[in-house]
């Protein structure tokens, strides 16, 4: 099974998790929060419709095969979201935990630096500059 939503609202992580991964032998989750790092009070993120369903349901297809998944979620978020609020959520599901912990790892390096979303920080004094990929996400993303 594989699950992927773009929306606006926030979600109920426990609420999606019900029922996840049904007979599998292990399952990983992965929340990203807003952080307030450098006096950020909140990040703008925008997304084109269709296109980036698109694109995230394919790389969780593509997880899913090269990992073996039983089971497969996605969540990702746009709109204003102030510190402390989730971006994003990654379920993964498999027979083993290597694989589970594997394919939440490949699916959270493309999120980071592939993915279909633009976001702008939100600082005290307005809106500030849009975030660059960073090395480390490129590096990470590589060793897949």
């Amino acid at each position: 099974m594989m699950r992927v939503m773009v929306q606006s609202e926030p979600f109920d992580a426990a609420a999606l998790l019900d029922g996840f991964g049904a007979g599998a032998g292990a399952v990983v989750t992965f929340t990203g929060l807003v952080r307030g790092d450098g006096g950020l009070a909140a990040l703008d993120i925008e997304h084109y419709p269709g296109m980036t369903e698109r694109a995230l349901e394919a790389h969780a297809r593509a997880a899913a095969d090269r990992f073996g998944l039983t089971d497969v979620l996605v969540v990702h978020r746009h709109g204003h979201l102030a510190v402390g609020q989730p971006i994003m959520m990654v379920a993964t599901a498999a027979r083993h935990r290597r694989a589970a912990f594997d394919a939440a790892d490949f699916l959270m390096d493309w999120l980071k630096s592939r993915a279909p979303f633009w976001k702008r920080e939100i600082g005290p004094g307005g809106p500030g500059g849009w975030v660059a990929a960073k090395a480390d996400d490129e590096d990470a993303l590589s060793r897949w």
